[in-house]
């Protein structure tokens, strides 16, 4: 991948990424404290995030869908929703178990993992990409730091 303009413009963008979800587990973690669950908390952060949602789908210039454009979507495209309580629900319990940096890195080589996966096999639409030494390399040096990482 060559680095151009936009390469480094979309680097500060996914490393965000990154960010927000550190601070978004940290937050969800303290909301358990007043609540009774790491559901509720889930719940509480989702709905938060749909009302926003909603807001910014309401003024956005994109045409809305309607009822029967639900009713053509692919049931697994539905599963998006369910990944998404399980991460959250998840993270909410782990991390204060774990510790942030630990549980991010568990996450990010199960995305990368995942991510070989998907692209070895070219799943849900992806561009085939074989595994190749390099990138099963690069997964085991991000497995050993993050074993590192549960060194106190």
């Amino acid at each position: 991948m060559k680095i151009s303009s936009h390469l480094l413009y979309l680097l500060p963008l996914a490393m965000g990424i990154g960010i927000a979800m550190t601070i978004q587990t940290a937050i969800n973690s303290q909301l358990r404290e007043y609540l009774y669950s790491p559901l509720q908390a889930a719940l509480f952060s989702f709905l938060v995030g749909t009302i926003v949602l909603a807001f910014m789908v309401f003024f956005q210039s994109a045409e809305k869908p309607d009822f029967s454009s639900f009713a053509q979507i692919p049931w697994y495209l539905w599963l998006g929703g369910c990944l998404g309580v399980y991460a959250i629900s998840i993270s909410i319990y782990t991390a204060p178990k774990l510790g942030f940096l630990s549980l991010s890195g568990l996450i990010i080589f199960g995305q990368i993992l995942m991510s070989m996966v998907f692209d070895h096999f070219g799943l849900l639409g992806t561009e085939k990409t074989p595994i190749n030494w390099q990138r099963l390399l690069g997964g085991v040096v991000i497995f050993i730091g993050v074993l590192l990482t549960f060194q106190r």
